[in-house]
Order: structure tokens, then C-alpha cells, then sequence
């Protein structure tokens, strides 16, 4: 019974409750039935189907470039596969920091929140780099969206630009400042830190040359304080693979065959100062050459023809480039004679047990191979048909590797590169190759101001303008003034050498002169004039220019008790004169030339209008003798040769167009200081006819090679002749007799030593010439030198 009742009064306590649940529970399902949003990134309830998608939080980026982006439209089902690659496709565009989507009731909702836009990209606190060379380094950019993702990447890019420039101990960080409408500044807080140099190179395992040998040979160098202006002290990893392959190469043409570079390590000190190079190396034994076998299988090219091309004889030690150079050289020797496919393979075989090689040169046709296309790499300034124009060759021709030699070596005398290289690689077929032309730019303008002091001129101050690069487009231009004590100068130049992209130079100067002769010449002289000229090539190493010259000459201030010869130069003439110059050069550069020979002819003729009729020729010649096989490569022997003759023409003609002799054509004499002289005054009056011959050693000294300074020892000899004047030249003089002339036919000589150093600010010459043959009236000079930006 007491069960029954605590049952009753349970029931009774339970009965509101129920009644209440029953009259809520209609208003709880409408509740649940209702739109309500979910909470970012909550789950979405699949099923059903997609009445509306509505996107929320976007300011910048459209409604429609985000709907684009969805793999849902509305009228899909709420498939969660779908959506979950709509929600991945958002992110991957970049756009957006945070995506979500949710579900309000059958609308599905995109909520997006923006990457802010970058206003501006700034550097503070950067010296070894500029904000300029930063820019090209960074890929932030005004307008672009902002991550922190690629604030870091550039972060990076600038550490290793700096790397690059040898500071390894920088840092940078990135300040990021928020702007109104969702905007940043983005600002690289750096701090160059200090250059980290190479602090000692050590060599391990060589034993035939020294540790201070081996350094020559290598492009990287120990920290030295005179190499300010040299970045071979920089770390760089490119240099260290260049540095082997030099010391591969220096050991192969020294006969060590099997040589090897074992490894090549840079360790970074523990205070990120300095760097430390170590390489080993394995020289292995020295090789000569027992035997020379030359197999020819092309009809009328013999064996004995193509031992001409040689550049290594039997018994010499082995010389892996002379090998190279030998089977280059044969190539060429036969496409001279018609053979368009041909290939000159050496076969090297080796007796480790003598230390002998044995040489194998197999000449036959090679495989008809034609180039298919030529691509241009790097020229982010110079256009394409400025560089196509040094190739002989074009698409479709055959394929001739000596002729991309050739390519290549005209560009680097160009000047207009830092690096060039010309490489080929296989084609879309077996018989066709690909042919690419990679090129580094370099600065071809240049603002000079310089000064310096100078033998003929005294101390000057140069200053100049000059671009030979104009746009890219391989015009030549400029502008340049000399004040000197002795000479003024300022002449305008413009040169095009490939007119149209034709084989047509075309090119002119105005200029203005002033020579004070005191010292030399008792007068001064003025020119003032404009030159026009013209050339053409007729082959690679065969040119001529033809010009034309209108130039006004003032002979003034003429000292008192000077020659009567020259006293009857006073005054104003006219010089009009066409001339042209036929060149033959084979020289292996025309900037520094060490082996080859080049051949000018010069002919001037004066008489179209002006005062002036003569008719001048010269024949000019150099031949260059490497002596790299005996000594090395810094050893080479300079001959130089030269003939003048001058014709007048109808009457005589004046002292300044004749030929003098001294100074730089016949050192240990002063300019114009040998030859014809008044037997009174002892002025020089020059002569009509000059020869003049130079030898020339040229060798390194034993320091550092990154001074820049060599040594010379040099012998000249010349003489000029035919300085007499017609009878009735000296009216003035009593009885109207002329003065005497020392006109001595006699060689001259002089012989000596001199240093040259290419610095930083320019060349400086130092000539002594201790030793000299002359003839009476003969003005030496013992000491001869040279300094500024103008040489």
C-alpha cells in the first residue's frame, strides 16, 4: 500500500512536466526547422539541395571571381566532397587567409576574409646592395597580395643576394605596417654586417708545384688590403667549381694526365667572418708524348698535311689543350678545302707503366648534322640581331663547332659582355642540333674623370662621355675633353660598324685640338675639323675604311730665333683629304692581343681644295708570339714594324704633315726628338720617308697577377730621312741661303725595361731607356711616363 502511494504521487509530480513538454514541443521542431548560421568551419549537414550560394566578408575581390572558384553551383545537393575541394580551391588561389563555408537552412554561405595589398616595398638599412639591385631580388611588388609565406621567400632572396656580395653575416627582417582599406607597407630592416673574405686556401696533395703556384691558377684569392678593388676574395660557390676545373686544366697541359681534384671544400668560420678553401688534389705521374699517328680517310687531304696543324711535337709532355688545338685546327684546314661534315677525333692511350701517352688523330667525314634553330640567352638589353650578326652561320646551315668558335670569340671582343658562351645540343632529330648563345650584360657606358700626367702632354684632367652599346644596339658614341699643359682636346664621336644590320661601317667625329709644342716644337698648333668615314668587311679578318677629313690648322706662337723653316708654317691652311685604311688582322683579340698578326695600309690624299697636296702611305704590322709552351701564359714576344712615304704634290709641303720620329714610335727619344734638325737651331723638322721596328718581351712579375703588373724589355730602331726643303724656301735669310740640315740617314736605337700596371684608376706606363745610338742634334729621353684614364 505505501508503494502504491509513492507510485501516485510520483505521477502526480511528473504530470505538469509532461503537459508542459507536450504544448512546447511543436514551438521546439518550427525552432529547429528555422535558418540559423553555423558556426566558421563547423561541419555541414549533408542533404538536400543548394538554393543559394552567398558569399560574406569579401571588400576587393569580386563575387563572381569567387563564385568561379566554387565546383558547386545552385541546384547541386550539399555533396561534402564538393564542397571540401571548393573550400581547398579558395586557398590555393592565394587570395584569401581564411575560407569557411556553412549551411543557413538550403543557402550556402562563403565566408572569406582577404589578403591585404601591398602599398609599397622598401629597404632600410642596405649598403653592399642597392634599393635598385633589391628590387630586381624581391618578388613583393605594390598591388600584389601580401603573405607571409612570400615576405619570408624574399627575406631569403636577399640573404643570398648578399651571400652573392660575400656578406654571409647579414641579416633582414621584414616590418610589416597596416594601412587603412586593407593595405601594408612592407619594409626590409637589414644590416649589411661585415664582408666575409677568403681567409686562407690550403692545398692538400700536391707536390710538383707549390702552394703559391697553385693560388696563381685558381680565380679565388686570400684577403689581401691592396685588393680593394678586387671581389676574387668573395666566397662564391660558382668560383670555387670554376677554381677546379683551372686546376684541372693547369695539371692536363703540364702532362699530368691523370690528375684529379679530390675534393674542394669552404668552411665558414664559427663567427661567420671569414671562409676557409681547402682543396685536395691527386697529381698522379707526368706523361710525355711517345707517338704521333695521324689517320686520314678523306680523298685528297693527306696525313702529312694535317701534321702541319700540329701544336705539339713527340717526346713533349703531355698537353691536352695542344691536342684539342690540334684537332680544331685540322677541322678547319679541311672545311677550307670543301668538306662541310667533317670530324677530327683524338684518341689518347696511356702506359701507366712508362708514363707514356700515345696519340691517336683520326680524321674522317662526321655525321651530316644541321642546325635547326639558334637561341639568344641573357640579353636583357642588347637586341637579338646584334648578337645574330657575329654568327657566319644561320639555321639550316651545316653544323661547323670551329665556326661557333669563332662566333663566340667575337663576342667577347664586342665589350659589350661579362660572359659569353656558345653551346650546342642535340635537336628534334639526329641530324639536327641546337645551337645556344648564353650572354651576361655589362655596363658599356662610362662617365670618366680622370687625370693624370703624360711625356708629350704634362699633366692633364680627363673628362669623358661615352656609351659603345647606345640602346643596345651596338652604336658607338661619345664625347671626351682633355685640358692638358701641352694639349686640349674635345671631340665628338659616333660610330654605327653595322649600319642597317648591314656589312657597312658608318661613322664621324668633330673635334677641336690645341697643342702647346713648347719643349718639343717651338710653336703651337690648333686643328679644328670634322671626319666622315665608311668600311666594310671583306671577310672575318679582312677590312678597309675610306675617309674623309676637312680640318683648319693654325700654326702660332712661334718662339723667337726658331728655325726659319718653321717660321715660313705661320698661319692658316686648309687640309682636305680622303683616305683609307686596308686592315688584315689575325690577331686572337684585338683588346689584348698575346699570339697572331695584323697588317694595316694607309693611304692619304690631300688636294681636293685646302692649301695641302701630298699623297702619304703607310704600312703598319705586329706580330705576337706566345711563348706560353716555354714560360707560361703571361710570356709572349711583340714584334712591330712600320713604313712611311710621303709624295708632295706640285709644291712643298708644310712640317706638320710629315713624319717625325721618337717618343712612342722609338723610345729613349723625345717626341720628335730624332731625325732632320736645323743644324742652327736645332729644331726637328721632320722628314718625308720613316721605317721604325720594335721587339718586345712582355712578362709577368713575380708578385700577386691581381696587382695587374707586368714587366718588359724592349729594343727599338728607326730612322727618318728626306727632311731637305726646295732652294727657295728661305727668302729672309742673308744672301737667301737656307740653314744647314742634320739629316743623318743612320739608325737610331734605343734599348730598355719598363713596368706596366692596369689599375683601377687607368694605365700607367714606366719606360727606361738607358742605352741609346744617335746622331748628332739627337734630343734623348732617359725616362718615359704615362698615367691617366686617356691611355
Amino acid at each position: 500500500m505505501t508503494r502504491f502511494r509513492a507510485a501516485l504521487l510520483a505521477l502526480a509530480c511528473l504530470l505538469p512536466c509532461l503537459l508542459v513538454a507536450a504544448v512546447a514541443a511543436p514551438f521546439a521542431a518550427a525552432a529547429l526547422a528555422a535558418p540559423r548560421a553555423a558556426p566558421a568551419g563547423a561541419a555541414l549537414q549533408p542533404g538536400g539541395t543548394i538554393r543559394a550560394i552567398q558569399v560574406v566578408g569579401n571588400k576587393r575581390i569580386e563575387t563572381g571571381t569567387i563564385l568561379s572558384y566554387m565546383l558547386v553551383r545552385p541546384g547541386d545537393p550539399f555533396s561534402a566532397s564538393l564542397l571540401d575541394q571548393s573550400l581547398k580551391t579558395l586557398y590555393a588561389t592565394g587570395l584569401f587567409q581564411n575560407v569557411s563555408l556553412t549551411r543557413a537552412g538550403d543557402d550556402l554561405v562563403v565566408h572569406v576574409s582577404e589578403y591585404p595589398l601591398v602599398n609599397t616595398v622598401a629597404f632600410e638599412g642596405n649598403h653592399a646592395l642597392t634599393d635598385s639591385e633589391l628590387d630586381k631580388v624581391v618578388q613583393l611588388r605594390p598591388r600584389a597580395v601580401f603573405t607571409r609565406a612570400a615576405a619570408e621567400a624574399d627575406r631569403k632572396r636577399i640573404l643570398d643576394a648578399y651571400a652573392q656580395k660575400g656578406h654571409y653575416d647579414a641579416t633582414v627582417t621584414p616590418e610589416i605596417i597596416r594601412l587603412p582599406e586593407n593595405r601594408v607597407n612592407v619594409v626590409f630592416e637589414i644590416n649589411d654586417g661585415p664582408s666575409t673574405l677568403i681567409s686562407r686556401i690550403t692545398f692538400t696533395g700536391n707536390h710538383a708545384y707549390g702552394q703559391g703556384r697553385l693560388s696563381e691558377v685558381i680565380n679565388s684569392r686570400e684577403e689581401r688590403w691592396w685588393a680593394f678593388l678586387s671581389t676574387a676574395d668573395q666566397y662564391s660557390p660558382q668560383r670555387l667549381n670554376l677554381d677546379k676545373e683551372l686546376l684541372r686544366r693547369f695539371y692536363l697541359r703540364h702532362g699530368y694526365a691523370a690528375f684529379r681534384v679530390v675534393s674542394a671544400t669552404a668552411e665558414l668560420a664559427p663567427d661567420r667572418k671569414a671562409f676557409f678553401l681547402t682543396f685536395v688534389v691527386h697529381e698522379g705521374p707526368r706523361y710525355r708524348v711517345s707517338s704521333i699517328a695521324i689517320h686520314c680517310t678523306l680523298k685528297g687531304i693527306t696525313p702529312a698535311e694535317l701534321a702541319r696543324e700540329l701544336q705539339f711535337e713527340k717526346g713533349d709532355w703531355f698537353d691536352a689543350e695542344a691536342v684539342q688545338r690540334s684537332a680544331d685546327r685540322m677541322e678547319d684546314y679541311v672545311r677550307s678545302h670543301g668538306f662541310a661534315f667533317v670530324q677530327v677525333t683524338p684518341r689518347v692511350k696511356r702506359d701507366e707503366k712508362n708514363h707514356t701517352i700515345a696519340i691517336d688523330l683520326d680524321a674522317g667525314r662526321g655525321p651530316r648534322v644541321f642546325i635547326e634553330r639558334i637561341d639568344i640567352v641573357g640579353n636583357t638589353r642588347t637586341r637579338d640581331s646584334v648578337i645574330r650578326r657575329q654568327f657566319h652561320l644561320a639555321e639550316g646551315d651545316a653544323f661547323n663547332a670551329g665556326s661557333l668558335r669563332h662566333t663566340e670569340q667575337r663576342l667577347k671582343n664586342l665589350n659589350y659582355f661579362g660572359n659569353v658562351s656558345v653551346t650546342a645540343a642535340p635537336g628534334s632529330s639526329p641530324d639536327q642540333a641546337l645551337v645556344t648563345t648564353r650572354v651576361t650584360e655589362k655596363a658599356t657606358g662610362s662617365l670618366s674623370l680622370g687625370g693624370g700626367y703624360s711625356t708629350d702632354v704634362g699633366a692633364l684632367a680627363d673628362v669623358g662621355v661615352s656609351e659603345n652599346n647606345i640602346i643596345g644596339s651596338g652604336v658607338d658614341a661619345g664625347i671626351n675633353g682633355t685640358l692638358a699643359q701641352k694639349q686640349s682636346s674635345i671631340d665628338l664621336s659616333v660610330t654605327d660598324p653595322y649600319f642597317e644590320n648591314r656589312n657597312l661601317l658608318l661613322g664621324g667625329d668633330v673635334f677641336l685640338l690645341n697643342y702647346s709644342n713648347l719643349g718639343t716644337a717651338p710653336y703651337d698648333e690648333s686643328r679644328v675639323g670634322f671626319s666622315a668615314r665608311a668600311g666594310y668587311n671583306f671577310t672575318t679578318h679582312l677590312q678597309q675604311v675610306w675617309s674623309y677629313e676637312l680640318v683648319g690648322r693654325t700654326v702660332n706662337n712661334i718662339v723667337s730665333g726658331s728655325s726659319p723653316y718653321i717660321y715660313d708654317e705661320a698661319g692658316y691652311t686648309l687640309l682636305s683629304q680622303v683616305g683609307q685604311v686596308l686592315t688584315l688582322d689575325y690577331r686572337n683579340s684585338p683588346i689584348a692581343p698575346t699570339s697572331g698578326y695584323i697588317l694595316a695600309l694607309s693611304t692619304d690624299l690631300a688636294g681636293f681644295g685646302g692649301n695641302a697636296k701630298y699623297l702619304r702611305t703607310r704600312l703598319d704590322g705586329a706580330y705576337y708570339v706566345p711563348l706560353d709552351r716555354l714560360l707560361g701564359n703571361d710570356w709572349f714576344i711583340r714584334l712591330r714594324a712600320s713604313v712611311g712615304k710621303l709624295f708632295p704634290l706640285g709644291h712643298q709641303e708644310q712640317i706638320i704633315d710629315r713624319f717625325f720620329l721618337g717618343g712612342d714610335n722609338l723610345r729613349g727619344f723625345q717626341t720628335g726628338g730624332a731625325g732632320p734638325h736645323d743644324a742652327t737651331t736645332g729644331d726637328s723638322l721632320g722628314g718625308r720617308f720613316i721605317w721604325t721596328e720594335s721587339n718586345q718581351l712582355n712578362f709577368p712579375l713575380p708578385v700577386s697577377p691581381d696587382l695587374g703588373l707586368s714587366g718588359h724589355v724592349f729594343a727599338d730602331v728607326g730612322a727618318l730621312t728626306e727632311g731637305n726643303f726646295e732652294s727657295n724656301r728661305c727668302p729672309t735669310q742673308p744672301g737667301g741661303v737656307c740653314p744647314a740640315i742634320n739629316a743623318s740617314s743612320a739608325p737610331r736605337v734605343g734599348v730598355g725595361f719598363g713596368i706596366s700596371w692596369r689599375s683601377g684608376f687607368g694605365l700607367i706606363n714606366i719606360d727606361l731607356t738607358p742605352f741609346v745610338i744617335k746622331q748628332p742634334g739627337d734630343q734623348t729621353q732617359l725616362f718615359r711616363f704615362g698615367f691617366g684614364t686617356r691611355f
